[in-house]
C-alpha cells in the first residue's frame, strides 16, 4: 500500500481500478529530405494542419452538455494554434535549414516552446505547455496516420492515471466511465482540474511520479478533499475509505436538503450565501447548493483560456448568459484582474520582479482604457439581461476608484452615442484587499455601492506573508488579531455609510470562520458552491447574539494562536460535523 500526496483539485473519494493512460505517444521518424523534397514536406504539414483543425471543429460540434463555452473555449483555442501563422513558419523553416522529414521538424520547434514555458516562473505559463503537447499530438498523429488512441467509449468504470492528462482527453472522455483522475502534473489553475471540477470528478493532481508507480487494474483510491492517491490499499484502509465516500455522500445530500431554506440565524438575521465561479457553467452548481447569488465571477476567465484579449460581443454573450441563469438572484462580476499569478504571454504584464505588487489589476485597465472600456461597455449591455453587479479589484485608494468611475462613465456615454441599452443603476462596488483601501474604507464607503472583502490578498498583505512559500506558511494565520480588527473596522466603516459589505476570500469557506464572520457583522458570504451547504447548516444553528458574544471575546485576545484555539474548541462544542471529512 502506497500513500502519494498531491494536490486535491476536485472533491470527492473515488475507488476503483486504475487505467494507466499514455495518450498520443509515438515514436518521431528522423530521416534526410532533398530540396526537392522540401515543397512536398510542406504540402503534408498543411494537410496535417487542415485534418487535425477538422477533427477538433467536429469534436467541438459534439461538446459535451454539461460543459458547454468550456469545451468550446478550450477546443477554439487549439484551432487558433493550428492556425498560428508563427508556429507555421517555425517548422517549415526548421525543415527546410536542417533538410530533415517535417514530423522531426516539428518535434523541434514544439520541444524548443514547451521547454520555454516549462522553465517559467509564472505557473499559468507553465501550464500551457500542456497545450502545446496536446496540439503536437494532434498533428503528429495526422502526419503519421497513427492510430489515435480514444478515452470516448471505454468499457468499465475506472480511475483514469497519466502523467500529463490534456484538456482534450477530458473533453472527450466517457464521463459516465471515469470515476476519478490522478496526474503527476498540474495544479488548481490548469485546465485539466477546471474541467474536473466542471464534471464533478474527483481528482488529485501534482503526483510526480505517481503514473510510474501504478500497474493497470491495480486498485486505487483518489482523495480529492485531501488531496491523497491511494495505491493497492489494504482491507481495512479499503473499507475505511469506502465508509468515508459512503459518508462525504451522505453529508452531501443532507447539506443539499437546505438548498432551498435561507442562511438565517436562529433570533433572524438573515445572510447572503453567493457562490465564487469562474466559467458560466458553475452557475447550475450554484444553483443546485442552495446559493442567493454569484457573488464573484472571476472575469480574467474570458481572457486567460484563449490566451487573447476576447471582444466585446464575446464578452457580452459570456456574462449575459450567468446573468440570465442566476435571474432575478444577483451576479457580481468583477472586472479584469490580470496580472501577478494571472498573465496572458505577450498581452499581458509579465516579467516583473514583484509582480503580485506590481502592474495588476484596476492599475493595468486604468492604462489600457481601450481594453477595459470594450470589458465595461460588454458589462452594460449585459446589465438589461438580470441583476448586475459590477466590482473593481484591487482599489488601492479613491484615486483609482474615481479613475474607474470616470472611465465606467465614459463606456456609458459610447452605449447612448450608439443607441444601445443598458440598466443605469448598476451597484458598483469594490474589493477590499489592500491595506490602504482597508484603512480608508470611510471614504471609499461614500462612493461605492458595496464592498466585498478578499482575504486571501488582505491577508497576505497585512502579515508580510506569501502563503505559496513553504518556510513561512504558517504565519498566513486568518485569525491574527490584525486581521479581525482591520475587518471589524471595514465593516463598522461600510456600515456607517450605509452600504452593505460581504466576503469572497478563501476565509468565507472556512466552517471555522463561519460564526466569526457572522459577528463581525458581515452581510453577505461569497464562496466555492459546494461550501455554502454547511457555512447555512452553522448560521442556521446560531443567533447573531451568540456569534456577537464570540467575536467580543476573541477581539480581545493577544495573539491569532490563542484565538485559535478559542474558536476551534467554541466551534467543536457545539457542531460535531466540524473537521470530520
Amino acid at each position: 500500500m502506497k500513500f502519494i500526496r498531491g494536490i486535491g483539485v476536485s472533491p470527492g473519494i473515488a475507488m476503483g481500478r486504475a487505467l494507466p493512460y499514455a495518450g498520443r505517444s509515438t515514436s518521431v521518424p528522423s530521416y534526410d529530405i532533398t530540396p526537392a523534397q522540401i515543397p512536398l514536406e510542406k504540402a503534408r504539414f498543411q494537410e496535417a494542419l487542415q485534418e487535425a483543425a477538422r477533427e477538433l471543429e467536429e469534436l467541438r460540434a459534439r461538446t459535451h452538455p454539461q460543459a458547454g463555452e468550456v469545451e468550446r473555449q478550450f477546443l477554439d483555442s487549439h484551432i487558433l494554434m493550428l492556425r498560428d501563422p508563427e508556429l507555421i513558419e517555425r517548422v517549415q523553416r526548421e525543415l527546410a535549414e536542417q533538410k530533415k522529414n517535417v514530423e522531426w521538424a516539428l518535434q523541434e520547434v514544439i520541444t524548443a516552446i514547451t521547454a520555454k514555458l516549462d522553465s517559467s516562473d509564472d505557473e499559468y505559463v507553465r501550464e500551457r505547455s500542456a497545450d502545446f503537447q496536446d496540439v503536437y499530438s494532434r498533428i503528429l498523429s495526422h502526419l503519421m496516420k497513427a492510430q489515435r488512441v480514444s478515452l470516448t467509449s471505454l468499457a468499465q468504470d475506472c480511475v483514469l492515471v497519466t502523467h500529463n492528462l490534456l484538456p482534450s482527453d477530458v473533453i472527450s472522455m466517457d464521463k459516465r466511465r471515469v470515476m476519478g483522475l490522478a496526474s503527476d502534473s498540474g495544479s488548481k489553475t490548469s485546465h485539466v482540474a477546471i474541467l474536473a471540477r466542471s464534471f464533478a470528478i474527483p481528482a488529485v493532481l501534482g503526483l510526480s511520479e505517481a503514473s510510474r508507480q501504478i500497474e493497470e487494474g491495480d486498485t486505487v483510491i483518489v482523495d480529492g478533499n485531501q488531496g491523497v492517491l491511494i495505491v493497492s490499499p489494504d482491507g481495512a484502509t479499503e473499507r475505511q475509505y469506502q465508509a468515508s465516500r459512503e459518508a462525504w455522500l451522505k453529508r452531501e445530500l443532507q447539506l443539499l436538503s437546505l438548498s432551498e431554506l435561507h442562511a438565517e440565524t436562529r433570533d433572524g438575521k438573515l445572510i447572503m450565501l453567493e457562490s465564487n465561479i469562474e466559467v458560466p457553467e458553475e452557475t447550475d452548481s450554484a444553483l443546485a447548493h442552495g446559493a442567493d447569488g454569484v457573488g464573484l465571477f472571476r472575469s480574467e476567465f474570458l481572457y486567460i483560456l484563449p490566451k487573447r484579449f476576447p471582444t466585446e460581443e464575446e464578452q457580452l454573450e459570456a456574462y449575459t448568459r450567468v446573468l440570465q441563469a442566476m435571474n432575478p438572484r444577483s451576479v457580481t462580476i468583477r472586472t479584469l484582474d490580470l496580472g501577478g499569478e494571472k498573465i496572458i504571454p505577450g498581452v499581458s504584464p509579465g516579467g516583473e520582479s514583484n509582480p503580485i505588487l506590481g502592474w495588476r489589476a484596476v492599475r493595468f485597465c486604468i492604462s489600457r482604457p481601450q481594453i477595459f472600456k470594450a470589458q465595461l461597455r460588454a458589462l452594460l449591455r449585459a446589465s438589461v439581461h438580470g441583476n448586475l453587479k459590477i466590482m473593481f479589484p484591487m482599489i488601492s485608494g479613491i484615486e483609482e476608484l474615481e479613475a474607474t468611475l470616470k472611465l465606467l462613465e465614459e463606456a456609458k456615454q459610447e452605449l447612448v452615442a450608439r443607441g444601445q441599452s443598458f440598466e443605469e443603476d448598476i451597484p458598483v462596488g469594490i474589493m477590499i484587499e489592500v491595506p490602504s483601501a482597508a484603512f480608508t474604507s470611510d471614504i471609499l464607503a461614500r462612493r461605492a455601492s458595496f464592498f466585498s472583502i478578499g482575504t486571501n490578498d488582505l491577508i497576505q498583505y497585512m502579515i508580510a506573508v506569501d502563503r505559496e512559500n513553504e518556510r513561512i506558511a504558517y504565519l498566513y494565520e486568518p485569525f491574527h488579531p490584525a486581521v479581525l480588527r482591520l475587518l471589524k473596522t471595514v465593516v463598522d466603516n461600510a456600515h456607517a455609510s450605509g452600504i452593505p459589505v460581504g466576503i469572497c476570500g478563501e476565509m468565507a469557506a472556512d466552517p471555522y470562520a463561519a460564526v466569526v464572520l457572522l459577528g463581525l457583522g458581515l452581510d453577505e458570504f461569497s464562496m466555492s458552491s459546494i461550501a455554502i451547504p454547511e457555512t447555512k447548516r452553522i448560521i442556521r444553528s446560531v443567533t447573531l447574539a451568540e456569534a456577537e458574544d464570540l467575536v467580543g471575546t476573541i477581539l480581545g485576545m493577544k495573539s491569532f494562536r490563542e484565538i485559535d484555539r478559542h474558536v476551534r474548541s467554541w466551534m467543536e462544542e457545539r457542531f460535531e460535523f466540524i473537521g470530520s471529512y
